[in-house]
């Protein structure tokens, strides 16, 4: 092990007592509205920390600085689209969400479309949720690797056990205020870093600045050349993060869970753009972190182990730091991780449940019992998530996104032809989200694909570009076929 016994017990400690917390919920769990929305009472403050804690995971807070300490700051463009989306759906979705009595996003679909239509839907969220946390789950391993010493499949093990048990336990009223305590733990945790960071490089910021400038480009942030392979430049940054975030926000059921969850639509709506200010906070923190620890390495020798730059962070934390701040640090990157996974889990169950009512086998079940089966949905949810979490991924924050980039413009696509086009219908629907998900399969594994037929490409189209092209795919095709081949209307229009 090559933390001490007092981070370890620390960190132990967090994972024991967040646990407890967790589980201090179940005895409100009385209904699916409870189980699964905390019956609209948490204040706004506390969903804006649950959508931060959500949006941010352990692969965002170990990858984040590696990219600035291999590359610049430019990565702030995509989070000025995080910004840009949320005004947008503010605007155009959650009113949408607060016109019927929805449990997840997908009914919003099956009102306009039918059943049929939102089963779809409702089915490459759960495989794309499922994916993009395997991804998340699987960076912890990475985290524990470096802190123990040990491999990564017991920490995966441990880490989704815990975080199934009180999940399972208190449903989303624990989920919501374990996340707002993990934010702020994880971003005090990260604050901490950077002072003992900034204390510990000679010459302190002065000197940094004058590294940083001296290598060119470290403090760069914006990129104005338009390129469709450059992952971070201003226009894919800005256009990328606006789509990428819209779709993330206001299609996949575990933000949009949160976005129900509120009181009202106001307080949704407040819960959104104050998590926007924190998340453009917390990801300049983690930046310039990475580009602290470019100026750090040159005086320590610090290198990403293995060439893996995911590694960076945890290796400072392990080796960089004091005891017992080392072990405030690593647990609050444990922290974000069961954030992360109880809010997939619940959100899984939920569109489990809801969106696939025929296969309940009955329509008579009661509240309790359909929270009872809810609960082991939950834990089955939680098997499959720890089973991904064994695969190795590659460059975990990377990885995540593109995952997510490849499905998230079909269904930002079908949800934009559900409230913005009265014409469109549910054949007209399916055309444009099947043939969006073919598309961007087909961009994904352009070069594999390339070389079946002698083929080299040299460049390929960027990440960042994957939920536009696949939103434009979609709705264009759906509207299409809605106007050349309409076939029957839907059951209602969102309006």
């Amino acid at each position: 092990m090559r933390i001490s016994g007092i981070d370890f017990a620390i960190v132990v400690s967090y994972l024991v007592g967040v646990t407890l917390f967790g589980m201090h919920f179940r005895r409100r769990q009385t209904s699916l509205r409870e189980y699964f929305l905390s019956s609209n009472a948490a204040p706004w403050w506390a969903l804006a920390g649950s959508i931060v804690a959500t949006e941010t995971s352990t692969l965002t807070i170990i990858s984040t600085p590696g990219i600035a300490w291999a590359g610049d700051l430019g990565f702030l463009q995509l989070v000025i689209g995080y910004l840009v989306a949320r005004v947008v759906l503010c605007l155009l979705f959650i009113p949408q969400y607060f016109r019927g009595e929805f449990y997840t996003a997908y009914q919003l679909i099956g009102k306009r479309f039918g059943e049929r239509v939102k089963t779809v839907a409702a089915s490459v969220f759960l495989a794309t949720r499922a994916l993009a946390e395997g991804v998340r789950i699987s960076a912890i391993g990475k985290v524990v690797s470096v802190a123990f010493g040990t491999g990564e499949s017991v920490s995966v093990a441990i880490m989704t056990a815990l975080t199934i048990f009180y999940t399972f336990e208190g449903g989303m009223r624990a989920v919501i205020w374990t996340d707002m305590v993990q934010m702020v733990l994880y971003i005090g945790g990260s604050a901490v870093a950077f002072f003992l960071l900034l204390h510990r490089i000679p010459g302190g910021w002065s000197h940094i600045a004058q590294v940083a400038a001296a290598s060119g480009h470290k403090l760069r942030i914006f990129h104005f050349n338009f390129s469709l392979t450059q992952s971070y430049t201003f226009w894919s940054g800005v256009i990328g993060g606006t789509f990428l975030t819209m779709a993330s926000h206001g299609t996949d059921q575990t933000m949009v869970q949160r976005l129900l969850a509120a009181r009202n639509e106001r307080d949704s709506k407040k819960a959104l753009l104050a998590s926007g200010v924190i998340i453009f906070v917390q990801f300049s923190l983690f930046l310039v972190i990475g580009v602290m620890l470019y100026v750090f390495a040159r005086h320590t020798g610090l290198l990403a182990t293995g060439g893996d730059t995911d590694r960076l962070f945890p290796e400072f934390i392990v080796s960089g730091l004091p005891r017992g701040v080392a072990g405030l640090v690593l647990a609050s990157i444990f922290a974000v991780a069961m954030s992360n996974a109880s809010g997939s889990l619940n959100s899984l169950a939920s569109s489990s449940i809801v969106d696939f009512e025929r296969l309940r086998g009955s329509t008579a079940l009661d509240d309790v019992r359909l929270v009872r089966v809810s609960r082991w949905v939950t834990v089955g949810w939680g098997l499959v998530l720890g089973i991904l979490g064994l695969v190795h991924w590659g460059v975990v924050l990377v990885a995540g996104l593109t995952i997510a980039s490849i499905t998230y413009g079909g269904l930002l696509g079908l949800f934009l032809l559900a409230i913005v086009s009265r014409r469109a219908t549910p054949r007209g629907a399916l055309s444009g989200l099947f043939t969006g998900l073919a598309v961007m399969v087909c961009v994904q594994f352009a070069r594999p694909l390339a070389a079946l037929f002698g083929i080299e490409l040299h460049a390929t189209i960027a990440w960042t570009w994957y939920v536009v092209l696949g939103t434009i795919v979609t709705f264009s095709t759906g509207w299409l076929v809605s106007q050349f081949a309409p076939g029957p209307s839907g059951p209602a229009e969102v309006r």
